[in-house]
């Protein structure tokens, strides 16, 4: 008669293996617990022989609540749908796994209730520490959830928050990219964000680009959010162009993705007519007209260095909060040619 499939078998229990094995459970305990330089060299192969016979797996859940570790760190993210946000991701799950511990990831979509949702769920999950890359609309609840578990910012502060933040240096980037555009000659400069709806790192980069201007003479500057009204907006924009070469600078991926359809839509020669940098590399900068010139944010080294952080404060750091930068990178190409 064949085998029943495994979805249908009964789990194999602990108390099993070590009837099959003729140990007691204790010793089986120490084996999968990491313990088995404790055990003499028959009995732990012959542990390894019966385990892999009957198809043992330990309940790693079980094992971590009992001993007060579960090996989990939880992820809260505010639009997983966003580049940076999954390339940041993919940098904290490669520490995690270097270290030995699983990512456990809540998106919110941007919804306040669904942020609060996660927050509750990963408290039952028994994480062991938090990185928040989120609104941070409930800075209440994070900050009751502060108090059990170790938690890391990426890209956004909360100032409620009293705890590592890791990011991009927004003041570099925006010097780097006006140093750059005033090399080229452009000398009138529309900045384009998402929504200021009190994301630091947002208004961090319009401060950033509003005093860097100011401390640039013959050079001006407009402030747009990509909202319904960007298309009009910009079609005013390259409409007064009196002041000398303009040039448009997006402060994220989903910001160029909105100027370069709204150009498009313009009948805009890219990238003739007006010049355009961007933060943030995404894949398809390269296969827009002569490709965006681009400030690479080093996404996974940022991912890496939150669970880094986090990890210190897993293993009792109790330094003050520090908050770590890391630089962009210029990647010139064809959208800022030389005027």
């Amino acid at each position: 008669m064949p085998d029943a499939p495994a979805h249908a078998r009964e789990r194999v229990t602990i108390s099993e293996v070590a009837r099959v094995a003729g140990v007691s459970k204790a010793t089986v305990s120490r084996y999968i617990g990491g313990d088995r330089q404790l055990l003499a060299e028959a009995t732990a192969k012959r542990l390894e022989q019966v385990i892999e016979r009957l198809g043992y797996r330990p309940n790693q859940m079980a094992r971590g609540l009992k001993r007060g570790q579960t090996r989990l760190v939880g992820m809260l993210v505010a639009d997983i749908l966003n580049p940076y946000s999954v390339a940041v991701m993919h940098g904290v799950e490669t520490a995690c796994r270097q270290h030995g511990y699983s990512l456990v990831v809540c998106n919110t979509n941007r919804d306040d209730e669904q942020e609060r949702h996660h927050l509750v769920a990963l408290q039952s999950y028994n994480v062991e520490g938090l990185i928040v890359n989120t609104l941070g609309h409930h800075p209440g609840e994070l900050l009751n959830l502060q108090r059990d578990i170790p938690m890391v910012l990426v890209d956004r502060q909360l100032p409620e928050l009293n705890v590592d933040l890791v990011g991009l240096d927004n003041a570099d980037a925006v010097e780097q990219a006006l140093d750059h555009l005033q090399a080229q000659g452009y000398r009138d400069i529309l900045a384009v964000t998402e929504p200021l709806d009190g994301t630091s790192s947002r208004l961090e980069r319009v401060q950033a680009f509003a005093a860097s201007i100011g401390r640039r003479p013959g050079m001006r500057q407009q402030v747009l959010e990509s909202t319904p009204a960007l298309n009009g907006q910009l079609a005013s924009f390259l409409a007064g162009n009196g002041h000398g070469p303009q040039a448009i600078f997006t402060f994220n991926g989903i910001a160029t993705l909105a100027v370069t359809r709204a150009l498009h839509d313009a009948g805009c020669n890219l990238f003739a007519d007006v010049g355009l940098i961007a933060l943030d590399d995404l894949d398809w900068y390269p296969l827009v007209g002569s490709g965006i010139t681009a400030l690479a944010q080093p996404t996974e080294r940022i991912g890496m260095a939150a669970f880094d952080s986090l990890l210190a404060r897993l293993r009792g750091g109790s330094g003050a909060a520090r908050r770590i930068d890391f630089k962009a990178n210029l990647i010139i190409r064809g959208s800022t040619p030389r005027q």
